[in-house]
């Protein structure tokens, strides 16, 4: 794309992931972009202009560390005046001084692994070596990742904006935005005072200024500015020539998370960062603004003042693991201010309101660069080869974007964010977000709720606990050790018993769903779907949402209601607002194929009714016929149940006979009742969350976001079958899907523990010949097939029958590959 007169790109934010995102659209060929910051460009004054430049690549996300590795690897090449890069790899060192830290560092390691990163569990004296400075009385050891280490991100910021300039990209400081136009759904400008700046995309890259940008195009953008410490100390005698610059450091980066504290050399002095105060929630509209020339190193509005009485118990801690600092003072502080999330991740994509109104924020140093990368692919190419599901702007429902939650979440992930969680924790607060009409019902069976996206969802029931004395000695589960104990409970095996040989309701209205109405609701779904969605009414598909690149982005199940009106199970409101995006395109190119798409998951309920009695149950509340000839697997139908009018979906994710029984909201508590009295002679239960997931893994069912996302395409994932071959229209990524799949080197598969009674939980390393080569996704223990199930991502190469091992904390358990599915292979407890 050649430049011209009017940018046609206008990004908003000129700090470290906008300076970058600018830089990485000129490499994909969009020289013709504008970059606006309202802070002079040399320090525009948000977060990139006094970020202590911390890099540590460990984390649970798998995008995340490769956003992290990319911003490293950047960084390292942006060579300063000095003849230096723009990162100093001088290594990050996380240490323990308890037990659990000690064993969760076992796990960051594995993470670490997992992801391809060099990361080492070290022993006290090594850490000792690595930071002369700690107490060798506290420390128990710790996790060196050799390759992390600080970042210059002002000098690294600059130094990409010569670039992007060089190659065509206009910067302008000192320019503030005060509005952003938009007509027919999209974008056309952007508005600065009196200035207004054509563009038919504007990213937002503002920071902690985003939820302002986001108000001017009614798009909330759910992020909270919190205050952080940091401070130096005074210098220190045994630092005294050690760095060669003033701010330099030559040591690793410290983690203390046992009191949520950090530390790097700062020169002479140690630089400390806090998260252990209370949280400081900072309001925008007080923050007091300055104008371009005022700005310096010392102030600016992401700056405010230290409150040395946070500090105190901090300092204290501090000099007791740095004993050598008892001999110095705080020199200086300040409360800087960073984003927070209500679950902590960054937001980056597009509006689901509107069209070509994207944004990255809430994008700390660590990974920038990387993120700025995935969202120039985004708007040049469509779609990011890393996967962004976990952080895209739209993954949050509307009750989740409230200021008020907004605010409370954010606050306690602030608090939380150096806190050992159990991957099933949930939050403490705010529940009772959103219930189904159930939740009366639950509660008085002993519900054990864990929440979802606000939605509490019943884990087991307590009542089953009466059932433990009649459970067969051969479906009893094995002791957990203490981490994979936590958020289980032996009831679940009961569930899975009696779905398995009698019959089992699940409560599924937290499934998202949304209906696709109109007379281009059809083509709408057969251009984006893998399969055929121009069939008959009562139709019903497994199918896939996949990306140009011919990357899954979703699975979703779509049922044909009528001619005009599709149902569409989903995973989030990631998919509603990508099919909402595209029925809005359609409907304005060709207005004869209108479409609109409406939310259904709040005005209804589902309870999915499993097991080899099912059609039992079903037949003392129901005169329809639901024989395997009156409803046939993968279809649908209009029943009555206890009088009151039910859809019926011939589908099960937990591999037994059975229904998805859709209703509106305000008769489900009537259904609940009615089935449950109808089931009890045939020793009907309510079941949760834990069997399901059991049942689901031994039936070989995949979880998009865990076992799957767009970085795989179909045959490897094992959902080639959901590609229709008798498809032959043109959908999105069916040209990319041939050469993919002919390149894939890693295929989804399935595990069996072999000792017989080790869970793991997912994202271990999984070692072939003993290296590491993959990684879990899911995992479970498997009641009906009496062994521990995982699935991982292993090399093409490795064949079923062989031996694998998983690292599990500081444990190797040894594991056997196998075909799946497990259960019921030939389908004939589903099919009938």
């Amino acid at each position: 794309m050649s430049q011209t007169a009017t940018p046609r790109i206008v990004i908003i934010g000129a700090g470290i992931v906008g300076a970058n995102l600018a830089d990485e659209l000129v490499q994909l060929g969009h020289d013709n972009v504008l970059v606006l910051e309202q802070g002079p460009l040399r320090l525009p004054g948000g977060s990139t202009s006094h970020a202590p430049g911390l890099v540590f690549s460990s984390n649970g996300s798998k995008s995340m560390t490769e956003f992290a590795q990319y911003t490293i690897e950047k960084l390292s090449s942006l060579i300063g005046p000095d003849g230096k890069g723009s990162f100093q790899a001088v290594g990050g060192l996380e240490i323990a001084t308890t037990p659990e830290r000690m064993q969760d560092l076992h796990r960051r390691a594995g993470w670490n692994r997992s992801w391809g990163v060099e990361a080492h569990v070290i022993d006290a004296e090594e850490c000792l070596r690595q930071f002369p400075m700690l107490n060798p009385d506290l420390v128990l050891g710790g996790l060196l990742t050799p390759g992390d280490g600080r970042a210059l991100a002002a000098q690294g910021t600059q130094l990409v904006i010569e670039r992007a300039q060089a190659a065509g990209v206009e910067f302008r400081g000192g320019t503030v935005v005060t509005d952003i136009e938009q007509s027919g759904g999209r974008v056309t400008a952007v508005i600065a005072g009196e200035e207004r700046f054509p563009a038919d995309i504007v990213v937002s890259c503002a920071g902690f200024w985003g939820p302002n940008i986001g108000k001017m195009v009614g798009t909330p953008i759910p992020l909270l500015p919190l205050g952080h410490q940091f401070a130096w100390t005074q210098p220190v005698a045994s630092l005294a020539g050690v760095n060669e610059y003033p701010d330099s450091t030559s040591r690793p980066i410290l983690r203390y998370q046992d009191r949520d504290l950090y530390y790097r050399e700062w020169g002479e002095r140690i630089g400390i960062g806090s998260y252990a105060h209370r949280p400081m929630p900072i309001d925008l509209d007080t923050l007091r603004a300055y104008r371009p020339d005022e700005i310096t190193g010392d102030r600016m509005p992401s700056s405010l003042e230290f409150t040395p009485e946070d500090f105190v118990t901090e300092w204290e801690a501090t000099q007791e693991l740095l004993p050598e600092l008892r001999g110095t003072e705080v020199e200086r502080g300040f409360n800087g201010i960073f984003s927070f999330t209500p679950d902590g991740g960054s937001l980056v994509g597009e509006s689901r309101e509107v069209d070509g109104f994207f944004v990255a924020e809430a994008v700390w140093v660590t990974h920038a660069a990387g993120v700025a990368k995935a969202v120039a692919e985004l708007i040049a190419l469509g779609h990011s080869h890393t996967d962004l599901s976990g952080l895209d702007l739209n993954r949050f429902e509307d009750a989740l974007t409230t200021p008020e939650y907004v605010s409370e979440t954010s606050q306690q992930n602030f608090v939380e964010i150096y806190d050992i969680l159990h991957p099933l924790q949930p939050r403490l607060s705010p529940r009772d977000v959103r219930l189904s009409p159930f939740n009366d019902r639950q509660r008085e069976l002993g519900a054990f709720f864990l929440e979802t996206n606000g939605w509490e969802r019943p884990h087991w029931y307590e009542a089953n606990a009466a059932l433990l004395p009649e459970l067969p000695a051969e479906w009893a589960a094995p002791e957990r050790d203490a981490w994979a104990a936590q958020f289980h409970s032996p009831i679940s095996a009961v569930e899975a018993w009696k779905t398995r040989t009698a019959v089992a309701m699940y409560d599924m209205t937290a499934l998202k769903r949304f209906t696709v109405i109109g007379p281009g609701a059809g083509p709408l779904l057969h251009r984006l779907t893998t399969s055929s969605m121009l069939r008959k009414p009562g139709a019903v598909s497994y199918t896939l949402l996949l990306d140009e690149a011919g990357g899954i982005t979703s699975d979703i199940t779509v049922a044909i209601l009528d001619e005009q009106t599709y149902q569409v199970g989903a995973n989030s409101n990631i998919d509603f607002a990508y099919i909402s995006r595209e029925a809005r395109a359609q409907s304005a190119a060709d207005p004869a194929q209108w479409v609109t798409v409406q939310e259904t998951t709040a005005g209804t309920c589902c309870i999915g009714l499993w097991g080899p009695l099912a059609r039992e149950v079903i037949a003392k509340v129901s005169n329809d016929d639901l024989t395997d000839e009156g409803l046939k697997y993968f279809r649908t139908k209009e029943i009555t149940v206890a009088g009151l009018p039910v859809t019926a979906m011939r589908l099960s994710y937990v591999g037994e006979l059975g229904w998805e029984l859709y209703a509106s909201a305000d008769v489900g508590h009537r259904l609940w009742d009615a089935i449950f009295a109808a089931g009890q002679e045939y020793g009907l239960i309510a079941a949760g969350r834990e069997a399901f997931n059991s049942l689901r893994l031994e039936k070989g069912f995949r979880s998009f976001g865990t076992d799957m996302t767009s970085e795989h395409e179909p045959e490897q994932a094992g959902l080639g079958f959901a590609v229709k071959a008798s498809k032959t229209d043109d959908f999105v990524g069916k040209d990319a899907l041939a050469a993919r799949a002919a390149a894939a080197t890693k295929r989804l598969r399935c595990l069996t523990i072999d000792d017989g009674v080790s869970v793991v939980l997912g994202k271990e390393p999984v070692r072939v010949d003993g290296e590491v080569a993959g990684y879990v996704t899911s995992a479970a223990y498997g009641y009906t097939v009496r062994a521990p199930i995982a699935y991982a991502w292993l090399p093409t190469g490795v064949g079923t029958g062989d031996s694998v091992e998983i690292e599990y904390f500081d444990r190797v358990i040894p594991a056997t590959v196998v075909d799946d599915p497990l259960y019921d292979p030939a389908m004939e407890r589903l099919r009938g």
